[in-house]
């Protein structure tokens, strides 16, 4: 490792001290974080402000496009660097958060790869990021366990485990229990910066490396920027260039028009995109939500078989084929349904075909949302890849246009995919606020992600007066009546069961206070993120 810089100002930690914090926030660990954070924090806000420009461009009337500046990269003939071996056959991924059960469940489900999430399935409790890095730690020198409280049933890492990827959160999340100066750092670079310094030795001595998937990036110069930060990082810690390789997640709708852009800049640390299709439904709704002609009807018919869902996942496999990237397909936030055969099979069947889908238009990997299903994507693909990927597929015959990934697809607009969007997202946001981020609802595994589309709907389909199926117009006035009806059934059925409502109350406030702003808040997980802080979390 070389020499870290001297700091030039002070480093707060504003939270209580847990048992066991104290081997992930050493003081060589936080002068690291904190030398990112000056050198990038100024910009990233650089970049943040740019998303702010755009949008109020695109609520003008203004719509995403190629660029043409970046024409020269899109025409020419390159392609990214080889990844290593560990990251050749990803055929089935999974995810979820960073607790040692499910870390050790999903390194041992029989998947590719499991990313630990910081962003979506993580509430960012100061206890959640820290023990987090410490489960972690464990998991990479393999001596990572839970003892189950009931069971008393130890649960340790198989021989062959999954290939470990962390997602850092998004860019416009802070950390504000970590003070530089009296400014929060970057939540991405706190996230970031304790994994690959404690890690990134371990991980090459195993024969691996420092791994991430890279959310909510909405252009390619946000991945430069990610670029000049592993490149910095690489430097400092002493590895080899090259050695951090990440995937990005295209999830927002300006980045779907820059991939070739995004594969570019990262260089060679980069390993592919993926297709992280809920956030990018939310986003489609986000960046066109002054525009009444992009109204999306209920969530259940938003399938990627659909108008700008179809042509998104197409022109994602054609391009990082030409580009000699891995393109990773979405997530199936299916779950087993227990006690009930017929239910759980028409669940699996959903799965099947959503792989089958993905494998036969060209991916080289999935995403499940919970171990049972990693046996039904692995047969799939399985079935209909023999190499480790199918890179060399490519999609010639896939011509995407402007137009095609701003196509708004027909469907209902229905008093019950309304009411279906308040109760997910008022539940989603009490299970949030309790710790919980990555939480089963309704026979389906819900993150932030999901959550987000569930109350940027109800917030369109407000803002414009969408007539529903039965004919009632959605208004404001409409949204707050039915938001609080479900949350006093909610409070009255958890009382009628003997239960506590939570924070049922304090979630139903929110939701309303989402739904129904003059202007389409940003993330939920801002506003929400604050109530945690009033808690002392």
């Amino acid at each position: 490792m070389n020499a870290l810089p001297s700091l030039s100002f002070r480093v707060d930690l504003r939270a209580r001290p847990r048992p066991g914090h104290e081997r992930v926030l050493t003081a060589e660990a936080l002068r690291f974080v904190a030398d990112l954070a000056r050198r990038f924090e100024g910009p990233i806000l650089d970049l943040l402000a740019l998303r702010r420009i755009r949008q109020a461009r695109f609520n003008r009337g203004e719509r995403p496009s190629f660029l043409a500046e970046t024409r020269d990269v899109r025409a020419a003939r390159w392609t990214i660097a080889p990844v290593p071996d560990d990251l050749r056959d990803r055929r089935v991924e999974i995810t979820g958060p960073a607790d040692r059960k499910t870390i050790i469940d999903a390194m041992n489900s029989g998947a590719n790869v499991f990313m630990a999430d910081f962003e979506d399935a993580s509430t960012p409790t100061w206890d959640n990021l820290v023990s987090g890095q410490a489960n972690l730690m464990d998991a990479v020198r393999r001596t990572i366990r839970f003892v189950a409280p009931e069971s008393r049933k130890v649960h340790e890492l198989g021989p062959a485990p999954a290939t470990l990827f962390v997602r850092p959160r998004g860019l416009h999340l802070p950390e504000k229990h970590l003070v530089l100066d009296g400014r929060p750092a970057p939540g991405a670079l706190v996230d970031f910066g304790l994994y690959l310094f404690h890690n990134a030795e371990a991980l090459m001595r195993a024969g691996t490396g420092p791994y991430f998937y890279l959310p909510k990036l909405e252009s390619h110069l946000e991945a430069r920027l990610w670029n000049d930060v592993f490149l910095y990082s690489e430097e400092v810690l002493g590895l080899p260039p090259g050695t951090i390789k990440a995937t990005v997640l295209v999830e927002t709708l300006p980045a779907v028009f820059e991939m070739d852009e995004i594969l570019f800049e990262l260089s060679d640390h980069s390993a592919g995109l993926c297709c992280g299709r809920w956030d990018y439904i939310f986003s489609f709704i986000k960046k066109l939500s002054h525009d009444p002609a992009a109204v999306l009807p209920d969530r259940a018919e938003l399938t990627m078989d659909k108008d700008f869902l179809r042509a998104y996942g197409a022109l994602l496999v054609k391009t990082c084929h030409r580009r000699g990237a891995h393109a990773i397909g979405g997530m199936a936030d299916q779950i087993p349904i227990k006690g009930d055969d017929d239910a759980n099979e028409k669940a699996v069947a959903r799965v099947r075909a959503d792989k089958l889908r993905e494998v036969k238009m060209g991916h080289d990997g999935t995403w499940v949302s919970h171990p049972a299903l990693v046996a039904v994507a692995r047969e799939v693909f399985d079935a209909h890849i023999k190499a480790p990927h199918q890179i060399d597929r490519q999609r010639d015959d896939v011509v995407v246009s402007a137009s095609d990934l701003l196509s708004i697809p027909d469907g209902p607009k229905t008093e019950a995919g309304l009411c279906h969007n308040i109760r997910l997202g008022v539940l989603y946001l009490e299970s949030w606020l309790r710790g919980a981020a990555c939480v089963p609802l309704f026979n389906l595994m819900e993150d932030a992600a999901t959550a987000e589309i569930a109350r940027a709907q109800v917030w369109q389909w407000a803002r414009h007066g969408v007539r529903l199926d039965t004919g009632v117009l959605v208004t404001k006035a409409r949204v707050r009546s039915l938001i609080r009806q479900e949350a006093a059934m909610m409070i009255w059925t958890a009382s009628e069961r003997g239960a506590h409502a939570g924070f049922l109350g304090e979630a139903a406030a929110l939701f309303e206070e989402l739904c129904t702003a003059d202007e389409l808040p940003e993330f939920l997980t801002l506003s929400a993120y604050e109530k945690l802080l009033a808690k002392g979390e």
